[in-house]
């Protein structure tokens, strides 16, 4: 039954963030149409900040998190369980009001001393800065109840939301530039609208899934107590990950201008796509990694470690080489726009691999989260940062954003050669070499292979339906050879083909 709930949720992932992804990114061409590449810098900028905001939390989010899929493995009862969550209720949305209110009151400085607009008035870049704060503050909240039903492991119903309220989003905000008002401020006071119908979906759906308690739900200090170390250590990871992952973003805000970081933010959205393969698998095994260490069952814990591992490679590997390999082709074809094709893919191409060795680390890094360990990557950050920080202020004058992304990818790759032996000093002793050689290295060599050749044999200038056709074909060429290359992948394919072509299965060593 657990093997049952765990696919199903692995499925309704999928099926909820990549529904969410295509309608963020289906709709981008059209953004950029009705309000200009200027306006989709301040787009990139609300990202940003969105980001920036998970600091806010103290750990709160990630931690509340883990002690719902605690509280299905009886850590918790139902009246503990419930205080915490209004607790976390009530501090979440002070920061909200905090935060709303801070970029209210300096949206006038940031429109004029922060960005550099060339043909937005300061006035317009101001008015969306002030309605940027309401929209943030609301999705601080919206992500408190996220993570709670991603704990309570109610991902099917969590992800039926996701995809209803991703496709009046983006539907939305489609209609409303193009018959109401094609404006930056239209934009985002749409999307604040969807984020208050969002919250109170959310909100209903998490106490649907508590069972009921003897007594009101109420704020409780000492729930918050028992959460503070794994909080704290969570908001110390934060703030290092959001050193190492957004100074390039804040820097190039800064010294661009709002066009030319609009080219960046534009590559970061389709590179930052490749964690819509691998999120709905680390979103679904988290809490059954809680569960299992928990429970102390090691063997179980060990096997579902480098299944999720493999799994996360296949997919974002295999979609990582097709991006690096074709990028230029697919953004030609997706924006229609063969300039701003040729200005973002060598960015793309650069992040993209860098995006891709961070997502390789979301597996162990769940590991660690289930057992607490939170001082690992605390460690680590802080030697990158230490090294990173100044390298990007040094290369981003000189360089620009190619710089930037590849100091991102060097940075990733970094992670793979130290944080993972370190890991496995501790947890899983035996595994390592393991992860490296079947978990990553074949996979991923046969997805390269793949995707190389098919750049080697295939012509230019096929049309927009043999471009598509060329993608789609190449795509799950190399898709098809990560999967046979990845021996616990394979075993499960073989495991629903028919008889006849089973003869792929081999012994996992």
């Amino acid at each position: 039954m657990r093997t049952v709930s765990l696919k199903k949720n692995v499925a309704a992932n999928y099926f909820g963030q990549g529904w969410q992804a295509l309608m963020g990114l289906v709709f981008v061409p059209l953004y950029i149409k009705y309000l200009g590449i200027e306006a989709y810098g301040l787009i990139g900028i609300f990202a940003m900040l969105q980001v920036w905001l998970a600091l806010l939390d103290m750990g709160m989010k990630p931690a509340l998190g883990r002690e719902m899929a605690r509280f299905t493995g009886g850590a918790h009862n139902a009246q503990s369980i419930r205080d915490l969550l209004r607790s976390i209720e009530v501090i979440g949305i002070v920061i909200a009001g905090v935060v709303a209110l801070g970029i209210w009151a300096a949206s006038g400085w940031l429109a004029s001393h922060w960005v550099t607009a060339k043909n937005l008035p300061v006035k317009v870049v101001a008015q969306a800065f002030a309605v940027m704060g309401l929209v943030i503050g609301l999705r601080f909240i919206e992500n408190i109840y996220m993570s709670s039903i991603a704990g309570l492991q109610r991902q099917v119903l969590q992800n039926t939301v996701i995809s209803i309220m991703a496709t009046v989003r983006g539907l939305g905000i489609v209609g409303v530039l193009a018959w109401v008002s094609p404006t930056i401020r239209a934009f985002f006071l749409w999307q604040g609208l969807i984020s208050l119908m969002t919250v109170a979906l959310y909100a209903v759906v998490v106490y649907h899934a508590l069972p009921p308690a003897p007594r009101p739900a109420r704020f409780s200090g000492s729930a918050l107590i028992g959460i503070w170390r794994f909080a704290a250590g969570m908001m110390a990871i934060t703030f290092l990950a959001l050193l190492l992952t957004q100074v390039d973003k804040i820097l190039l805000s800064r010294l661009l201008t709002l066009e030319t970081f609009a080219y960046y933010a534009l590559a970061g959205v389709v590179a930052n796509g490749l964690y819509m393969l691998t999120g709905p698998i680390t979103t679904a095994l988290y809490p059954r990694f809680t569960e299992l260490a928990t429970n102390g069952d090691e063997v179980a814990l060990c096997a579902l470690y480098h299944e999720g591992a493999q799994l996360v490679t296949v997919l974002m590997g295999s979609a990582a080489m097709v991006l690096m390999v074709f990028g230029d082709r697919a953004l030609r074809l997706w924006t229609g726009n063969p300039a701003l094709a040729q200005k973002v893919a060598p960015l793309m191409a650069v992040l993209a691999l860098g995006t891709l060795f961070n997502g390789l680390m979301w597996i162990p890094y769940q590991m660690q989260l289930a057992h607490g360990w939170t001082s690992l990557t605390i460690k680590v950050n802080i030697v990158a940062v230490s090294l990173v920080v100044p390298a990007i202020i040094l290369v981003v004058p000189a360089y620009g954003a190619i710089g930037a992304a590849r100091i991102w990818a060097m940075l990733n790759a970094g992670y793979l050669m130290f944080a993972i032996p370190l890991m496995h000093r501790r947890l899983l002793r035996a595994e390592k070499w393991r992860w490296y050689r079947q978990d990553v290295a074949l996979p991923l060599a046969a997805a390269a292979a793949i995707a190389f050749r098919c750049r080697w044999v295939i012509p230019h200038d096929l049309g927009k339906l043999g471009e598509f056709s060329v993608l789609l074909v190449t795509a799950s060429c190399v898709l098809i050879a990560a999967a046979l290359a990845a021996p616990r992948v394979r075993n499960q394919l073989a495991l629903h083909l028919p008889s006849r072509i089973r003869f792929f299965n081999a012994r996992t060593v």
